[in-house]
C-alpha cells in the first residue's frame, strides 16, 4: 500500500507561499506558509498535518485493540499535541502527546490504559515519530 500527496512552495521562506494536495480531495492546493506554520495565522501547516494523522491513526489502533478484546467503543475522542522546538541542528518536533477519551461498554480504566498503550507502540504514525510520545487516556 501506498500514500500519496504533493507540496508546491513558490517565493522565499517568509515571503513565500505553498499549497499541499493528495488525491483523496480533502487536501486541493490547501495553502500554507510561513506564518501558517511560526506565526499562528490562520491556516495549517505540516505539524499539523502530522498531529491530525497522528490523532488519526490512534483512534483506529485503539478500536482494532479494543475489538481484538471483544470490545467496541462507543467514540474514541483523540487529541494530539505536538510540541516542536528549534535545537541546534534546527526546528525540530520533539514530542507528540496524546489525549484519549474512551467511552467503551464492558470496559474499565485498567483493560483501557492497556489497549491504549498498545495502540501507542502499534500506530504507524507513533512508529515514523523520532519523538517523545507521551500520553493520558481515560474512560469517559
Amino acid at each position: 500500500m501506498q500514500r500519496k500527496a504533493s507540496a508546491v512552495w513558490k517565493g522565499g521562506l517568509k515571503d513565500g507561499k505553498g499549497s499541499i494536495s493528495a488525491p483523496g480531495g480533502v487536501l486541493n492546493n490547501t495553502p500554507y506558509s510561513f506564518t501558517t506554520r511560526f506565526e499562528n495565522s490562520p491556516g495549517t501547516n505540516p505539524e499539523e498535518l502530522i498531529a491530525a494523522a497522528h490523532a488519526a491513526c490512534f483512534s483506529m489502533a485503539l478500536s482494532a485493540q479494543l475489538g481484538g478484546a471483544n470490545l467496541t467503543p462507543e467514540s474514541i475522542n483523540t487529541s494530539i499535541t505536538l510540541t516542536m522546538e528549534k535545537l541546534d541542528s534546527g526546528w525540530t518536533i520533539t514530542a507528540s502527546h496524546i489525549d484519549v477519551v474512551g467511552k467503551v461498554p464492558g470496559a474499565d480504566a485498567a483493560t483501557f490504559q492497556k489497549y491504549a498503550e498498545a495502540a501507542e507502540k502499534g500506530c504507524p504514525v507513533s512508529k515514523v515519530l523520532n519523538a517523545k510520545i507521551t500520553m493520558n487516556a481515560k474512560l469517559a
